[in-house]
């Protein structure tokens, strides 16, 4: 029993480690990271323990921990190869998108609401003239969240 509570107990601390500093360990070319060994050995330990509670044999409690080991680091590496492949804070252009004001816009603030397929919510916005809620406009420049927008002529 010592075992499974000495090897979960060192897969939580990788798996933290790996998590506070970044994957450190980084085995086969991304094959084995330390976030899915650190995952794996909590689990085996986890699984030996309930195995071993439960009254049956050692000889079945390590096979057990070993199965649901591998399968738990399988899974956390294809999660963690689909987490690095999204796509998420790529950043997109909105210069020419199209909307219109929500609020009322000025040199210093307004608030748009852009016709972006990539634009679910509104945006900040500023213009070098007053422009009124309701009125279409077009992007003309962005500035990291914020948007310069002109009217549509």
């Amino acid at each position: 029993m010592l075992v499974f509570i000495i090897i979960g107990l060192l897969g939580l601390a990788l798996a933290v480690a790996s998590l506070l500093l970044g994957d450190f360990l980084d085995l086969a070319d991304g094959a084995l990271s330390g976030t899915s060994l650190g995952a794996g050995a909590m689990l085996f330990g986890a699984t030996g323990m309930v195995v071993l509670s439960s009254g049956l044999e050692p000889w079945v409690a390590y096979p057990a921990g070993l199965v649901v080991g591998v399968l738990v680091i399988v899974l956390v590496n294809v999660l963690l190869k689909r987490l690095k492949a999204g796509d998420d804070g790529t950043p997109v252009s909105l210069v020419g998108a199209q909307g219109s004001v929500t609020s009322d816009v000025d040199r210093g603030h307004g608030e748009v609401s852009l016709d972006a397929a990539t634009e679910l919510e509104t945006r900040l916005a500023f213009s070098d003239e007053p422009i009124e809620q309701g009125t279409r406009i077009v992007v003309v420049e962005q500035h990291g969240a914020r948007v310069k927008v002109e009217p549509v002529r």
